[in-house]
């Protein structure tokens, strides 16, 4: 699946030139030239200077800092703690997934957490975050759905989660219970 995550990122991009009108090479030159370093400080700042909108800002930040500093490099960006050590494979994976969801539409906002990343619309529709035996844990809202083969009941911020071992298992499956999870936010 990751043809159809990198599809998605690239359509994001598309979407915020068409939007701004102007080139996304040009928006990562503008955020690496701002001088924040914080991922936080970034989007924040993309948002009031410039007036893009949260899911466009985040995009920026998220590229511009990935070039800039490679994940795992020991930033004060939250998702360098969550994903530091040997947990730092799975940042790829998260970031798909991550892209996955803000290709659904541009009022994704993330709310980082201690260990995970919660995914918000009107409300949280989704968490992402490492779990245990090295692989990718996807809590979803899903009230009311049987759960069914990988998708499990879950107590807490989430009704269901997915566990994922490689990035091959966020087949088409994974991808339309997320799909539902953000549509009944």
């Amino acid at each position: 699946m990751p043809d159809v995550v990198d599809a998605a990122l690239e359509n994001q991009r598309r979407n915020i030139e068409a939007r701004t009108g102007r080139p996304f090479d040009d928006w990562l030159e503008v955020a690496r030239a701002s001088g924040h370093e914080k991922h936080g400080a970034l989007l924040a700042w993309l948002k009031s200077e410039h007036g893009v909108s949260h899911g466009d800002a985040n995009r920026i930040a998220l590229d511009a800092r990935r070039t800039e500093s490679p994940p795992g490099d020991g930033g004060d960006d939250v998702l360098d703690g969550i994903y530091a050590g040997p947990k730092s494979g799975l940042r790829p994976f998260h970031d798909r997934i991550i892209a996955l969801a803000q290709g659904f539409g541009d009022d994704v906002s993330l709310s980082p957490k201690q260990s995970y990343i919660s995914l918000r619309r009107a409300k949280q529709f989704a968490t992402v975050g490492p779990a245990s035996g090295g692989r990718l844990e996807i809590g979803l809202n899903l009230k009311g759905m049987e759960p069914v083969g990988r998708l499990e009941a879950t107590t807490g911020m989430c009704t269901h989660r997915v566990r994922l071992a490689a990035p091959d298992e966020l087949d088409a499956e994974v991808q339309g219970w997320l799909r539902e999870a953000y549509d009944r936010a």
